[in-house]
């Protein structure tokens, strides 16, 4: 519950503050943008990133419009309609922090490890793991969501592999400069 409530906090600060970021000559811009070339936002995402197929990857993500003074990026992607299930926390599907400030896209297909390229770090998900879930066979309606959240970091965060969302959280607090958030739905196929 307490890693909610911090989630939470971030959204309401990001939202407050930099719906329309200045750059440093006072000019007003765009905030950030999250898409993927493998999905819509509010579509369905396609089998091939889900648990219908083993060893689903991960879909590519791009970005644009991030503040200036962005030294970091951290990506969660949760499923929100778990907590409606009688249990107070989402499922945590993906975890990515310490993507460099200077990135526009994180490309599909990751590997299940702690450290990436570049100086990234995976966190612990759901199950305990390393690496992508993809969504899953949904108990509570046929259409569940799924949310991609990017937050921008003025620090890269002083955690290692294989930390725990709420840790990423808890060193986040007072740095997230910016947010954007993508979400797509699950819909099991009608022969499974």
């Amino acid at each position: 519950m307490a890693g909610k409530l911090i989630t939470t906090g971030l959204v309401l600060a990001i939202t407050a503050g930099t719906a329309f970021p200045q750059d440093k000559g006072g000019a007003r811009r765009p905030g950030m943008v999250l898409s993927s070339p493998d999905f819509q936002d509010g579509g369905i995402i396609p089998d091939k990133f889900t648990a219908v197929v083993p060893n689903q990857p991960s879909p590519k993500l791009e970005w644009s419009n991030a503040p200036m003074d962005t030294v970091s990026f951290a990506l969660i992607v949760h499923d929100p309609d778990n907590a409606m299930r009688r249990n107070p926390e989402d499922t945590l599907h993906w975890l990515v922090f310490n993507i460099p400030g200077t990135a526009r896209a994180l490309e599909g297909g990751q590997p299940a490890t702690p450290k990436l390229p570049d100086g990234m770090l995976q966190g612990k998900n759901a199950r305990g793991t390393t690496g992508y879930i993809g969504p899953a066979n949904p108990a509570i309606n046929p259409y569940h969501h799924y949310d991609w959240e990017l937050y921008a970091l003025d620090i890269n965060l002083p955690l290692g592999p294989d930390a725990t969302r709420a840790e990423v959280l808890k060193a986040m607090e007072g740095h997230a400069i910016g947010k954007a958030v993508i979400q797509c739905r699950f819909r099991m196929p009608p022969d499974k």
